[in-house]
């Protein structure tokens, strides 16, 4: 099946889904409005002709205060039919903000923590959005791009000087 094939599937049985399709990139993706990122992943899973029953992988990327804007992309596979499609949600850089797909595949929830953790996006109705590789109380999202480094983390001092 291909791209555009999944994204006419998509929009036939999702309402009012405004989708884009890139096939120009390497590898092609389905651009999702971030109010149905859940409901085209529960599509996609539950489908027979599409049953994308693995995410592979969930990245944040944060474009920039220049462009204002963060994407998630969502990496799935179908196993028993050996598809493989890219999501791509865009976001407002200032609150970037989509519902969850922890309902939809179980490892999306190690997934969202870190591109919170890491980037800033706030996955709604997460079971536990808190961070997974930084410290718990630690300032900031370490990949947004504009980000600025604590001097110092409960007196020890973060940026490592050679001598």
């Amino acid at each position: 099946m291909t791209t555009e094939e999944i994204a006419a599937l998509i929009q036939e049985n999702i309402k009012d889904c405004e989708l884009e399709v890139n096939t120009k990139l390497p590898q092609h993706e389905i651009v999702v409005p971030a109010d149905k990122i859940e409901e085209v992943c529960q599509f996609l899973k539950t489908d027979n002709t599409t049953f994308f029953d693995t995410l592979s992988c969930l990245t944040g990327l944060d474009n920039g205060p220049a462009k204002k804007s963060m994407e998630v992309l969502y990496h799935l596979y179908s196993i028993p039919n050996g598809y493989r499609l890219t999501l791509k949600v865009v976001l407002d850089r200032e609150d970037p903000k989509l519902p969850s797909v922890t309902s939809v595949w179980k490892a999306a929830n190690w997934h969202e923590r870190e591109a919170w953790d890491l980037v800033g996006m706030k996955f709604e109705n997460h079971p536990d959005l808190r961070r997974i590789l930084s410290a718990d109380d630690w300032i900031g999202h370490p990949l947004q791009k504009d980000y600025k480094e604590q001097e110092t983390y409960h007196g020890i001092t973060v940026k490592y000087e050679k001598d």
